[in-house]
């Protein structure tokens, strides 16, 4: 019947019995009635003629009959959009694919697989189970033995992708030693050939056995995340996919090791593309944050997670001068600017050339210091052809002598202001190049050149250039050789020929140089590192399991992830500890589609199973339905059908009653529970931000403090009663409009009440623009408001002092004052109705929904975002109680008065 079955139809033959109800049901026999003796009231009744009537009414009898039906068709379990099973009666293996690229499509998968265990369980066959990956113990696949369906449902439950490929080989052999004779077989595949191996040989063993149906996911579902290749201020990420899926685009998230994200990056497929590239910008100081790099969905695989250990980060730089006597001299120094400019970003070593190289470098710095010939030169070159990024400056010894190891032949002598190579006045510095790693970058105009060393005219000497001065000689310039890259400033690293250490330029330069560099681990040679944290097969960390094992650092990188070694964190436990990254998409080959399905299979679609309605409920609930309308309608015909409708009437009002009793909460909640507002500024992600904030903030006061504060509300000045509401968040966008008159009015009375304001500019940490728009805006705003004269925050002040002791009150950015109302200001008994400041407060308390920090806080790291949360219980605090920590400063005094 279409999509409707019947899992027990044998029942179906009481409906037969519908004319044999219909006839007994058709007369209805008199109400019984009490009737007392005595002969006059006998005699007085006795004129009251009963009428009973002789059939039941059709009207009736239908309901009755239908609610019979209803019962029957009920107890046979209908079911709407049943699984087709094999018309044969043998036994059904499931075999279902659970290596990693099973994971973004599983619930699909076993949706497949439950409905073929639904249908062998309606007609009664045994089914085993097959899964072709290795289990987390290492043992290779084998099936299990025949059972019923209903205990193989909790088998299939309990299946979970691993973060490995799947062993179609070892399945195969232990399929073909298995003594299940003929059986019917489902595959759910994963649709890529793994290892070489195509899985054709397995479904046609499958095929060979019997009925053989083979369900597949959509083309291009399987994705792998490769690690990615570092640049200056940037990470190329490179997503690969399965042939054949459609266009677009897929978001990569960076984040923390405590689930906050730092930034994502949208990396779009083409129409049957495999492969695509995508940039991750990112600072230095945030990238160094970051340890996962994440395919954005719920389940984004073990394939889709990319861990990020030190090679990604740590940059450890050498320092070498000509003279190290005298390299550290303060303001003269050769190494002077460079050890300031690098230690905030990179390990400094120091020591001889010998010792630097004694052990593994990312960037090795030579400041005007040349290279002697023989060891010394071949040394430096292996080290550059080996992936070693070489950064030179020049100087005096540099202009007198070159070497081999610069970027580009030099002229002898340097060029300098009075000599034969002079210029008229310093040159200052041209805008960088669109291929530079400085791109991006302004040249300040007080930042000029006086002495430089100059570059003989060669070809493509434009493209070896990265800085030029304002009359084209180059400045800074660079050579690929190898694996490594050379980079020469021709300049001194000190002040001697050029003001540019002197700038911030100096050191934002260094640091994407330095960035571009090849991370170095610390752990390297034959040390066991432990299994810490692995990745299972939906991209998640957790224990290890029960098979994983040491490796050492020098086989991690050839080293296959399986049961023995899973994808995850290796290393020395604890804080301090090393730890190395075992990613799985390192080791994966190009994907490859698996082989057709074998003539004679069925081939279905995963994701295409629509979900089965068991029918029976619904019908025996409409039985009961009918059957009670019958039993009121029987009471009405028997003179209780007043007292049965008031009933039902009354049942029903329940519900409205109920619904509106639910509506009505909202409108009292806010005088029931003490909640924080925020003030709706129109900006959707703003106003999200704002209610994440808060919800952070009243979870982490409710912990703390004994103050119990409900879900934040949003609000809007002049339509909504601010009198709920102590404390409301303002964030003051650059484009925000002043406030009508009614908001004014609420506003002010809402202040003059004792309600706190918080205008939060956002503005530190932001561009010049963006703080001369909010500091627009914020006036905008206020100018009508009954603002009382305003200070910065005294050290002394109760907002410092009325739960934490706190010197600074960060929120997401450091810095920059803090407006409250002046000491000498007395009104509302000197608490301050309005607090300016622009530190971005809610980003830095802001909760999602799965209970982590979706935004960072610059510079100072966590230890900033807890100062930042007990700011925000001290705002809290000082809202509901005033100054009264402020008052407990004249306790001493008082004491020593009443002693007196």
């Amino acid at each position: 019947m279409g999509g409707l079955s019947f899992a027990a139809p044998w029942l179906l033959v009481a409906l037969a019995a519908l004319p044999a109800l219909w006839w007994l049901l058709r007369v209805t026999p008199p109400t019984p009635r009490r009737q007392s003796f005595p002969p006059a009231r006998f005699l007085r009744d006795l004129p009251a003629v009963e009428e009973t009537p002789a059939r039941t009414p059709w009207w009736l009898l239908l309901i009755r009959l239908l609610a019979a039906a209803l019962i029957v068709l009920g107890l046979a379990r209908p079911v709407w959009n049943a699984a087709q099973g094999d018309a044969a009666e043998a036994p059904l293996l499931v075999v279902v694919d659970n290596g990693w690229a099973s994971a973004s499509d599983w619930p699909d998968r076993m949706a497949v697989a439950g409905a073929a265990l639904d249908a062998a369980a309606r007609s009664g066959r045994r089914v085993a189970l097959l899964a072709t990956a290795p289990a987390a113990t290492g043992e290779a696949p084998r099936p299990t033995g025949w059972m019923p369906a209903e205990e193989a449902r909790s088998r299939l439950a309990a299946l979970r992708p691993h973060p490995w490929a799947p062993d179609r080989a070892a399945a195969l052999a232990a399929l073909q030693s298995w003594p299940g004779g003929a059986f019917a077989s489902l595959y759910v595949t994963d649709g890529l050939a793994q290892g070489g191996d195509d899985g054709s040989a397995l479904m046609n063993a499958l095929a060979s056995a019997g009925p053989l149906q083979v369900a597949r996911g959509a083309p291009g579902t399987a994705r792998v995340l490769t690690p990615p290749r570092a640049e200056a201020d940037r990470l190329i990420l490179s997503l690969r996919r399965a042939p054949g899926g459609p266009a677009g685009e897929t978001g990569v998230l960076a984040m923390t090791p405590d689930g906050r994200t730092l930034g994502r990056a949208a990396l779009s497929f083409a129409a049957g593309a495999t492969e695509t590239e995508g940039a991750l910008d990112l600072p230095i100081e945030i990238r160094n944050s970051v340890t996962q790099l994440v395919l954005e969905g719920d389940a984004p695989g073990a394939a889709g997670v990319v861990l990020l250990d030190e090679r990604f980060r740590r940059r450890p730089v050498g320092l070498l001068s000509a003279q190290e006597e005298s390299a550290d001299t303060p303001l003269t120094g050769s190494l002077y600017y460079l050890d300031r400019a690098l230690s905030p970003t990179a390990e400094i070593r120091r020591g001889t050339l010998e010792q630097l190289l004694s052990r593994r470098l990312a960037v090795l710095v030579l400041a005007d210091r040349p290279l002697a010939e023989g060891p010394e030169t071949e040394a430096v070159t292996r080290f550059v052809e080996n992936g070693g990024l070489l950064l030179r400056f020049a100087g005096p010894r540099l202009a007198e002598k070159g070497d081999a190891l610069l970027p580009v032949p030099l002229r002898a002598g340097e060029r300098a202001l009075g000599s034969a190579l002079s210029w008229e006045r310093p040159q200052t510095l041209a805008p960088f190049p669109e291929g530079s790693p400085f791109a991006g970058l302004n040249p300040p105009a007080e930042v000029t050149v006086s002495t430089q060393v100059l570059a003989e005219p060669i070809p493509r000497l434009a493209e070896r250039s990265w800085a030029r001065l304002s009359d084209g000689t180059p400045l800074v310039t660079f050579e690929n050789r190898g694996a490594g890259r050379i980079v020469l400033f021709h300049v001194t690293a000190n002040a001697d020929w050029s003001n540019l250490p002197l700038s911030g330029l100096y050191i934002d330069m260094l640091r994407r140089i330095v960035a571009l560099s090849s991370g170095v681990v610390g752990s390297e040679g034959d040390a066991p590192l432990a299994p810490i944290e692995t990745l299972d097969g939906f991209g998640r960390l957790g224990a290890p399991p029960p098979a994983a094992g040491p490796i050492t650092a020098a086989q991690l990188d050839a080293t296959r992830p399986g049961p023995r070694h899973p994808p995850g964190w290796y290393g020395t436990p604890g804080e301090g500890g090393e730890r190395r990254a075992l990613n799985l998409s390192a080791h994966l080959p190009e994907l490859r589609a698996a082989a057709p399905t074998p003539a004679g299979a069925r081939e279905t679609r995963i994701g295409g199973v629509p979900a089965e309605r068991d029918l029976g409920p619904w019908l025996l609930a409409a039985a009961l339905v009918l059957l009670a309308a019958d039993l009121l309608l029987s009471l009405q015909s028997r003179g209780l059908g007043l007292r049965a409708r008031a009933a039902a009437v009354a049942l029903l009002l329940l519900v409205p009653g109920a619904a509106s009793a639910q509506q009505g909460q909202p409108e009292g909640a806010a005088a029931l529970s003490t909640r924080l507002g925020y003030v709706i500024t129109g900006d959707t992600q703003t106003d999200e931000v704002s209610r994440q904030g808060l919800v952070g903030l009243s979870e982490y006061v409710n912990r703390r403090t004994a103050a119990a504060l409900a879900e934040p509300v949003a609000l809007r000045p002049g339509t909504d009663d601010l009198s709920f509401y102590p404390l409301l968040y303002w964030v003051v966008l650059p484009d925000a409009p002043a406030p009508d008159p009614a908001a004014v009015e609420a506003l002010n009375t809402f202040m003059r009440n004792g309600g706190i304001i918080l205008f939060d500019t956002r503005n530190e940490g932001s561009g010049e623009g963006v703080s001369l728009g909010a500091d627009a805006a914020l006036r905008r705003l206020t100018r009508n408001l009954q603002v009382p004269p305003l200070a910065p925050v005294p050290e002394e002040h109760v907002l410092k002092r009325a739960f934490y002791l706190l010197h600074d009150l960060p929120g997401r950015y450091a810095g920059g004052p803090i407006w409250v109302a002046r000491d000498t200001d007395r009104a509302n008994d000197s608490v301050s109705p309005v607090i300016i400041g622009g530190h971005d407060w809610a980003s830095a308390w802001a909760v999602d929904a799965r209970g982590n920090n979706p935004y960072a806080v610059i510079p100072g790291g966590a230890r900033q975002r807890t100062l930042a949360y007990r700011f925000g219980v001290n705002l809290v605090i000082y809202a509901l109680t005033g100054n009264y920590k402020g008052d407990q400063v004249h306790v001493p005094a008082i004491l020593e008065r009443l002693g007196n």
